[in-house]
């Protein structure tokens, strides 16, 4: 478990996280893709900043694959510093004097919002498999569930990166009018079958462990520790660039001055990717894993409107500003040119940066320069547009 005495287990922040929660009711008419109409759902958020008086400045972060809620507050578990303080927080390009800014855990997700490992009432233990299937949209139409009951209209801005970009894209096509202004970055309007296929590795490998026993291990009291962790060093691999594992790693061995001809972490990167398989045992869901990488998976947004991309798109007013990186081959900047071309063909209002940088698809997480500029400039020239005064 976590170093920290005072930290959350996984278990606790599941069923009774360390964040605002909101109850979702089977009257809020929630129907999942998979044609499941889940009875109450609860929805875990934080907030930072504060909304204005007409309820115009509110932006939504959404979240990637093993994210959360936690944006801009240290995590409940790993005491680090929230995933993206880089980007929102006082005197951020994303500045929470100016915004209000909500983020919420995905459905299927393991932080508090219903997943897996969240209590099922009805049959008195965990839901584990038993968890409809979900998809983008479905977390899509939570999110839209929390931004009502928050009293929110329409959206100032909705932005993320990977699986948080799916979801900023789903968000134009899906309610057009409540999106003023979309910030995709390094992401995909569907998954390729190359990326379904390192998620399949991934899952097989949780599925491979003894310990997840059929998804049901939460009663046995064991996790598939071992598997989940294989999973997130494969995964891990493609968040970086081979550019970036050889500066930063090259063939160095680590705390030795010759191999040991034997299957020890002789490479500094091999002790690196263990490291990271270990550390995020201790805080992310391996059921949640299979749920919300599958969710990625069937993501194709075009499918909903006749194969077509740019119908997608045909009711946006949105304002875009689309992001990728050079180096990143996970989501590369074709996919990004396939978004831009489809927003020019709907008429969409869209800018397009290509940023030069050898970190992987991982860049849109880091303090880099040229995000926070961009960033920046494209939430500034929309406030200005939106009648979003500066900030105090």
């Amino acid at each position: 478990m976590s170093s920290s005495a005072s930290a959350s287990s996984a278990g606790d922040e599941a069923n009774d996280p360390s964040s605002r929660v909101v109850t979702l009711e089977p009257e809020s008419g929630l129907s999942m893709e998979c044609g499941a109409r889940p009875a109450r759902i609860q929805v875990a958020y934080q907030t930072y900043g504060s909304l204005n008086a007409d309820r115009s400045n509110a932006v939504l972060i959404c979240h990637a694959l093993t994210g959360d809620q936690h944006v801009a507050n240290p995590h409940p578990i790993t005491r680090k510093t929230g995933w993206w303080e880089v980007m929102v927080g006082p005197g951020r390009p994303i500045d929470t004097n100016r915004f209000f800014v909500i983020c919420s855990n995905v459905l299927g997700g393991c932080m508090g919002t219903t997943g897996p490992a969240s209590f099922n009432a009805a049959t008195g233990r965990p839901f584990g498999l038993e968890m409809p299937v979900v998809t983008i949209k479905d977390m899509v139409k939570v999110q839209a569930l929390l931004v009502d009951h928050l009293g929110i209209e329409r959206l100032f801005c909705v932005a993320g990166g990977s699986m948080g970009g799916m979801q900023v894209l789903q968000w134009a096509a899906l309610f057009p009018k409540r999106v003023f202004s979309a910030l995709p970055i390094a992401t995909a309007a569907r998954h390729s079958s190359q990326n379904i296929a390192f998620h399949e590795v991934g899952r097989q490998a949780v599925m491979a462990d003894p310990n997840w026993r059929g998804g049901k291990y939460y009663e046995a009291g064991v996790r598939p520790e071992k598997g989940l962790a294989v999973a997130r060093m494969a995964a891990h691999i493609t968040y970086m660039s081979d550019d970036s594992l050889h500066r930063k790693f090259g063939r160095k061995l680590q705390g030795r001055e010759s191999p040991t001809f034997s299957f020890d972490a002789d490479f500094q990167i091999e002790s690196y990717l263990r490291h990271q398989g270990s550390t995020f045992v201790e805080r992310f869901d391996a059921n949640s894993y299979l749920y919300v990488t599958r969710a990625m998976d069937y993501f194709d947004l075009a499918a909903d409107y006749g194969g077509v991309l740019a119908n997608a798109f045909r009711q946006s007013k949105s304002r875009f500003c689309v992001v990728s990186f050079t180096s990143d081959w996970l989501f590369p900047t074709t996919e990004s040119r396939a978004i831009v071309h489809a927003l020019n063909a709907s008429g969409a209002s869209v800018s397009f940066v290509e940023i030069d940088t050898n970190k992987g698809h991982d860049a849109f997480l880091l303090d880099l320069p040229e995000l926070l500029a961009t960033t920046h400039g494209f939430i500034e020239a929309a406030a200005s547009a939106c009648g979003i005064p500066g900030a105090p």
